[in-house]
């Protein structure tokens, strides 16, 4: 149903660029990626908008690690596999918590200038962690002061060369092997860039939603490119909804971060009463599947389309110096943090699964490797833990890139051939289908799920195959064929997964069932729907 490759293509009539490492994306992945393997290798960073465009620049929290005397490993690995409902690889967490100090102190190197509090780490406290660790940059814009860091450091270094505007249409493989990828330029050139190692950077897939916290670049185009070349998908079902965006007439789904209930914010139902108290013995701090569900229950029990995140009562100073861009954001639209209750609604944040890789980034695509959201290394399980994605970032890119340096030269010569009879699909078409796609996807594949809605959706969606068939050509159809490709992985896979676990939530089965379904579901391109059993306790 769904082609190999998304256009016609005769490699052998492609110019050819050869690079040692070909990096697909930007944001924390990408960047910190790139320059690790620019100590030793030529390396090309391919983005289809700017190195400043990703999710990571929008990240508001921090970054979670071990810093603190009375933290430690252990619980930090306890957090998240609590967080990770069952789903969690119990080594690749290990892995994390244990090489995530190391990972902070090469973002320091790199010169990413973290919040001190008396010449210390200023750590704060977030949803379901269990200890103070994470660190944060200038209150609440962390991801925006790693992205202007690490981008400066990648501007400036020679064995960087960046592509702005290039759009990566496919991955070239041979024989189980990645060879590189088919990338267009901004006049529409298509050219073939040859690697030792591919290292998908692309980030997550927000853009399946009607409303989501992510920028208008994330379309799964790394899971969608990794599905086609053969990569298995693991876990697809579970999508993170944030639960607290902003939600007023005019502003953008804008993210309230977790911090600001870690910092004692509650939340109130539009008649002004609090309610977490009804659903969990955390209250606001309760993992955000959780507080996503209780909001959305409020907000139907009391027919309205948000409810209200209150901090009015901490000290205007402290709201101000902890929280400068949100606050600024919100007087932006008329909205005072300080003595106004916020409007929020939940939104499609994060993706768990992924491109299903190795404990050193690789994927079953010998020299194909993923990195950051796009990849399913084990660390999230069926929820991921707050601001364990940056880190998970920077400790999986440093084992990559030694993974890299093992690799001899790629001596594998693809032979593609890809000819099919097409139609054409005009751009008009292409922005209708996609809103329509979004609009069945928060429908029946969002934040509660039932076998009859997802079956219904999966029909609907089933009916956009035609788009595979047809000439393309430009970025926005790319992209929503990348999107049709995860919208239908994801709700497949939500359809076979008959429990509730983690940030997946079936109404028709609302318990978790850890007898039968303490697994993780497996797609691939030619063998379907499989299932991996997890052995360990």
């Amino acid at each position: 149903m769904i082609p190999r490759y998304l256009i016609d293509v005769e490699l052998d009539t492609l110019p050819v660029v050869e690079k040692d490492v070909i990096v697909i994306g930007a944001g924390i992945a990408g960047l910190f990626t790139a320059i690790r393997s620019s100590e030793q290798h030529s390396v090309l960073m391919i983005t289809k908008k700017s190195l400043l465009d990703s999710n990571t620049r929008y990240a508001q929290g921090g970054i979670a690690a071990v810093i603190s005397e009375d933290d430690s490993p252990a619980y930090h690995r306890q957090d998240t596999l609590i967080a990770g409902a069952g789903l969690c690889d119990d080594e690749a967490v290990d892995v994390l918590v244990h090489e995530g100090p190391k990972g902070v102190r090469s973002l320091i190197k790199m010169g990413t200038q973290f919040d001190l509090e008396n010449g210390e780490f200023a750590l704060t406290k977030e949803g379901a962690h269990s200890q103070r660790r994470i660190l944060h940059a200038n209150g609440d814009a962390t991801g925006y002061e790693i992205v202007r860091a690490l981008s400066e450091t990648a501007m400036s270094t020679p064995g960087i060369e960046v592509w702005d505007d290039h759009f990566v249409i496919d991955l070239v493989t041979e024989d189980g092997v990645c060879c590189g990828a088919i990338v267009q330029k901004p006049s529409g050139e298509r050219l073939f860039v040859r690697g030792k190692a591919t290292i998908l950077c692309s980030g997550g897939a927000g853009q399946l939603y009607r409303y989501t916290t992510n920028p208008e670049v994330a379309t799964g185009d790394g899971v969608a490119m990794a599905y086609r070349a053969g990569a298995y998908i693991r876990d697809p079902e579970f999508i993170q909804f944030h639960p607290t965006s902003l939600c007023y007439p005019g502003a953008p789904r804008f993210l309230i971060s977790e911090a600001v209930r870690g910092e004692g914010a509650v939340l109130r139902n539009i008649r002004g009463e609090r309610f977490m108290h009804k659903y969990h013995e955390q209250l606001e701090l309760a993992p955000r599947d959780v507080v996503a569900r209780a909001i959305v229950s409020e907000m139907e029990e009391t027919r309205s389309t948000f409810v209200y995140i209150d901090i009015t009562h901490e000290s205007a100073e402290m709201v101000k110096h902890r929280f400068p861009t949100i606050y600024q954001t919100c007087l932006t639209y008329g909205l005072d943090l300080t003595s106004d209750w916020i409007p929020v609604a939940p939104a499609m944040h994060y993706m768990m699964g992924g491109v299903k890789t190795d404990l050193n980034g690789e994927t079953n695509i010998k020299r194909l490797f993923a990195c950051g959201e796009v990849s399913s290394t084990g660390v999230h399980g069926a929820n991921r833990l707050a601001s364990n994605s940056l880190s998970e970032a920077i400790v999986y890119g440093r084992r990559i890139i030694k993974r890299i340096e093992e690799l001899g030269p790629n001596d594998v010569q693809p032979k593609v051939v890809n000819k099919v009879v097409r139609s054409s699909v005009s751009m008009q078409a292409v922005v209708e289908r996609r809103l329509k796609l979004q609009k069945v996807m928060v429908r029946y594949a969002g934040l509660r799920r039932n076998e009859n809605g997802l079956r219904k959706g999966l029909e609907e969606l089933k009916r956009q195959l035609p788009i595979f068939q047809a000439t393309l050509t430009e970025r926005e159809q790319y992209e929503f064929a990348n999107l049709l490709t995860c919208a239908l992985l994801t709700t497949e896979a939500a359809l076979q997964r008959e429990e509730s676990r983690g940030a997946h939530y079936r109404e028709d089965f609302p318990a978790k069932d850890d007898l039968v379904w303490r697994k993780h579901t497996i797609l691939h391109h030619t063998q379907g729907i499989t299932e991996e059993r997890i052995e360990h306790v």
